[in-house]
């Protein structure tokens, strides 16, 4: 790419110097359109033809990898650019919060934002957001914090910029009052001390001052008030303290907090009326604590105002959280329709008058419940024996969970009749702090009459709740539990995806809850809960997975059932599934003529023995075959044919099923890529249209048939109708070759999409689609800026009406025949006699002294932070020509915005200075948009053409290593204008 590409990112056709330009890489091809068709695709009306022109090359290097930079464009009120790496975007809350990602580099990078400790979006759900524009409406301060923007496509590492953004806000302030009272010992007077305390939560931090009426408060102006601001709050609160009371200090008193107008926003203001009167606040609860009630009640709590002045505030709060949705609440008073157990607890009723600490009272809510009644047989524990035997002891437990505890009681009976405890038959019940909820019957010395049905019967004594009864029977049929797994049901084989029951057979009376865990205790059910109950012995596993292989514990629970040590067998469950294979599916692009091999490799499966293979294209069987020792398989295409292009499937079978790779070979191209870094892409050269240089890669052009033509389509935004024109393409197309097609014709502002398709003799490609759109010709957010003077536009310059002549665009190639000799170059800067420049022409009817004036067009830079932080610096570089015995002279002036009549020298240089090009630097700090101005005044004579190339912009200041040994004999200057007078710095200018 060589020089032609460091100046304008493409090789211009029209050069010769180099060799690619007579090569295979620089063609034309001129497509000539209708005025018709250039109507139907939203175009000027203008009369005759509309010509576009497809110029390739062969950029060396054009892929690039990403590089970064955020600009913003949201409401900021402040920008603090790049200050010790460190750029911040400040922001009022409530604002919209926009930053945009700029981005180069071949192929397109993919976006994306993200936050540290936070989304970056203001969907809560989302934590990255793949787009340019970061936009956030209506901001709220904990989206503030740093954002990263990364980049990346595949080349090098990826880019990665960040800034912060602190969101600036301001609460309304709250005053509190305290007060301290004591007497002084062994004399007579009452002390009493005020303290008045401001706080406002803000970012910036707040200031507070204070007013008694209209009077403005200041330390040190009454000799009663005090204003501090106590060490451990860092200045965020700010107290009043007024001693000893006085008849004055009873009085309104005003506290104002400021962050002082930053991102406008507006001072806040409390007041508080301070008299004799003022008290802290007291309630009282007409309610008894607990208040134990039944499920369905409705229930009231009613709190009132005791004392307090000003008039307090209640407000009702619930320890384990909200208060129910149901609730209804009418100032002091809370009411619970249909109260249920979730209700239960703490409610608290708080008082505050910002006087002293807020008063509360709370009462506890208990709503009364039985649940959960079990019981379990606990045979004679003198004796190693599981068995009820005669004559030896058996205690019966039962046991139920109870609301209040307090209220539980239990009931024993025998075959229906109320039992009570003897001598022989003994109830308890267990010490709530050992085993809650819990009674036991011990039948001593157990006798055939004492066989029969045993019922505990738990209830609560307010009423309300329906009792639990849980029956036991004793009898020579009561034996403890045994398990067994039937010989079939283990090991047990299913296949995935199937429902299986893992079965556990229980024996004895009665039959106890059955717990069933993995064998493996550290891995859990399928169910994802370590151990699940069974009533029946049956665990039944819905849509097994090949992770559910394993062993399987079953076992007794002493609830309901016997007290002894746990019985327990193991299942063995044994999943078979079909192979897992790769790739699944796999794209394969490739040419007419050309070999491809296809392959399928197994990477599990169970049972592992694999049956067979077979390979199909579509429904057509190509080969089978079976495994020995290898896990894949082959398929080549010899020589593809279009017959031969389709679906491609390897099945492997096993007993389980079958995995399938899936190969689609086709013959299609890939898509084009479109190249978003071409320098200033749009330009105009009537008021009403405009021209865009539409430029692109293809990706992968020698992995299919060469590429015959390309289809270009292309409408209006917002239209349903493509226009659509093909484009012959001659020769192939090499890897990284930019391609570029100027579209002429385009309507301002309208912006289009275009959609461009490649097309082999396979058929047509894959395509990529983007936006043209309109922008005025202005920089927007100055980067970096090259112009070689090339194209129409001559990169939006232009002449100045106030100077006595132009410059002129020209390449030696192209000059007049009666140049006048001896002065003016010889080819532009690259050596070029095709290349463009612009110069100034000094023969008659010239005379000396008179000016010509070339403006640039406007660059913008970010606003300069009025905290100090430096301005961003630019490198600002370009070629010069100043060559015959009448050179007058080439000055260089800065203007900013909004200083129409003030214009600042950056450099100048006069005189003969060779025939040669020589090369101009300047660091300049502008703190707002700016515009550059060359200056050629005519010398005494004829010989006097002074003539300019290659200016740039580039952020960052000049690199003195690069100084070139032929650069300008101008005066070293160091210039730092102040900021305040005419809004810029210029640090130095470099030769």
């Amino acid at each position: 790419q060589g020089t032609w590409g460091a100046r304008t990112g493409v090789i211009p056709a029209a050069r010769g110097s180099c060799p690619w330009e007579t090569g295979p890489g620089a063609r034309q091809l001129r497509v000539l359109l209708g005025s018709a068709a250039a109507v139907e695709m939203g175009l000027s009306k203008a009369p005759g033809v509309q010509a576009m022109m497809l110029t390739w090359f062969l950029s060396l290097g054009l892929a690039a990898p990403p590089t970064v930079r955020i600009v913003h464009s949201g409401l900021a009120c402040n920008i603090e650019e790049e200050r010790y790496s460190e750029r911040v975007y400040t922001i009022r809350e409530g604002e919209t919060l926009e930053l945009t990602c700029l981005v180069t580099g071949h192929p397109r990078p993919q976006i994306r934002w993200t936050k540290t400790a936070g989304s970056a979006s203001d969907r809560f759900q989302d934590s990255s957001v793949f787009n340019e524009t970061l936009r956030i409406s209506n901001i709220q301060r904990h989206q503030g914090g740093r954002y990263y923007c990364k980049a990346e496509n595949g080349l090098g590492s990826p880019a990665i910029k960040s800034i912060r953004v602190d969101v600036y806000y301001l609460d309304d302030p709250i005053v509190t009052v305290h007060q301290s009272i004591g007497e002084a010992k062994e004399q007579f007077y009452y002390e009493r001390t005020v303290f008045l305390r401001c706080v406002a939560n803000s970012n910036p931090p707040v200031r507070y001052s204070w007013r008694r009426g209209q009077e403005v408060l200041l330390q040190g102006s009454d000799k009663g008030v005090e204003i501090y601001e106590p060490f451990f709050t860092q200045g965020e609160t700010k107290i009043l303290k007024l001693k000893n009371l006085r008849p004055q200090d009873y009085a309104n008193y005003s506290c104002i907090a400021s962050v002082r107008n930053v991102c406008s926003i507006p001072d806040k203001m409390v007041s508080f009326r301070l008299s004799n009167k003022t008290a802290s606040p007291s309630i009282k609860l007409l309610v008894d604590d607990p208040i134990v009630v039944n499920p369905g009640e409705a229930i009231t709590l009613v709190c009132v105002t005791t004392g307090g002045e000003p008039a307090p505030s209640l407000t009702w709060v619930r320890s384990a959280g909200i208060l129910p949705e149901k609730t209804v609440l009418n100032g002091g008073t809370l009411t619970i329709p249909a109260i249920t157990s979730e209700d239960a607890g703490t409610y608290s009723c708080i008082a505050n008058n910002n006087v002293g600490n807020p008063a509360k009272k709370s009462t506890n809510i208990i709503v009364r419940a039985l649940k959960k009644g079990r019981f379990w047989i606990t045979p004679d524990p003198y004796h190693k024996d599981d068995n009820i035997q005669i004559g030896r002891e058996v205690k019966i437990s039962c046991q139920v969970e109870a609301i209040p505890s307090e209220e539980l009681t239990f009931s024993w009976f025998k075959n229906g009749r109320p039992l009570r405890s003897s001598e022989r038959m003994v109830i308890t019940q267990t010490d709530p702090d050992v085993s809650p909820g819990t009674t036991n019957l011990d039948i001593i010395d157990l006798k055939f009459t004492d066989f029969g049905t045993y019922t505990c019967v738990a209830s609560l004594k307010g009423g309300g709740i329906s009792d639990i009864s849980i029956d036991v029977n004793i009898s020579s049929s009561t034996v403890p539990p045994n398990l067994t797994v039937p010989q079939e049901k283990s090991p047990l084989v299913t296949r995935e995806g199937d429902t299986i029951e893992l079965q556990c057979q229980v024996t004895g009376k009665p039959k106890p809850i059955i717990l069933w865990s993995r064998a493996d205790k550290e891995v859990a059910m399928p169910d994802g809960a370590m151990q699940t109950e069974s009533y029946d012995g049956i665990l039944r596993i819905v849509n097994v997975s090949r992770e559910m292989t394993g062993t399987y514990r079953c076992q007794t629970s002493q609830y309901n059932g016997f007290n002894v040590k746990p019985r327990e067998a193991l299942v063995q469950l044994i999943v078979q599934y079909p192979p897992a294979v790769e790739p699944t599916f796999l794209e394969i692009r490739q040419g007419q003529g050309r070999s491809i091999t296809m392959s399928c490799r197994v990477l599990r499966a169970y049972p592992t023995r694999v049956l067979t293979y077979e390979w199909r294209l579509g429904s057509k069987l190509l080969r089978t075959g079976q495994f020995d020792v290898q896990d894949s398989t082959e398929y080549t295409v010899g020589s593809l044919s279009r017959d031969s292009y389709g679906i491609y499937n390897c099945n492997i079978i096993n007993e389980a099923g079958a995995g399938r790779c899936s190969f689609l070979v086709t013959g299609k191209a890939y898509a084009p890529e479109f190249y978003y870094d071409t320098y200033n892409p749009l330009w105009q050269n009537r008021p009403r249209v405009y021209s865009y240089s539409l430029q692109w890669t293809q990706m992968n052009p020698d992995a299919v048939d060469r590429i015959l033509a390309y289809r270009l389509g292309i409408r209006q935004a917002g239209q349903q109708r493509w226009w659509e024109q093909e484009i012959t393409v001659n020769g192939n197309i090499q890897k990284g070759e930019l391609i570029t097609y100027n579209l002429t014709e385009l309507i301002k502002p309208e912006a289009y999409e275009v959609r461009l398709t490649p097309i082999t003799r396979f058929g047509e490609g894959d395509s990529t689609i983007r936006v043209i759109k309109y922008s005025a010709p202005v920089n927007p957010h100055l980067r970096e800026f090259h112009c070689g003077f090339e194209d129409g536009n001559i990169c939006l310059f232009t002449q100045d009406d106030t100077d006595n002549f132009d410059w002129t665009k020209q390449s030696t190639a192209t000059r007049d025949t009666k140049y006048t000799p001896n002065t003016g170059p010889n080819a532009d800067r690259t050596g070029s006699k095709e290349g463009f420049y612009m110069y100034i022409e000094t023969s008659r009817p010239r005379l000396e002294g008179e000016k010509a004036r070339l403006v640039s067009p406007v660059f913008s830079v970010a606003p300069k932070n009025p905290y100090g932080a430096t301005n961003t610096a630019y490198c600002f570089s370009f070629y010069y020509h100043m060559y015959g015995q009448h050179i007058g002279s080439l000055n260089v002036y800065l203007r900013l915005k909004g200083q129409t009549t003030i214009e600042n020298p950056l450099w100048s240089s006069s005189g003969n200075k060779g025939q040669h090009w020589n090369q101009a630097r300047v660091n300049i700090n502008p703190p707002t948009s700016f515009q550059l101005i060359f200056e050629g005044i005519r010398g005494p004579g004829i010989e006097g053409d002074i003539a300019i190339d290659d200016v740039s912009i580039v952020e960052g200041e000049c690199m003195k290593s690069d100084q070139p040994a032929n650069s300008a004999v101008g005066t070293l200057a160091h210039i730092r204008l102040i900021p305040v007078i005419i809004l810029m710095s210029v640090l130095s200018h470099q030769r």
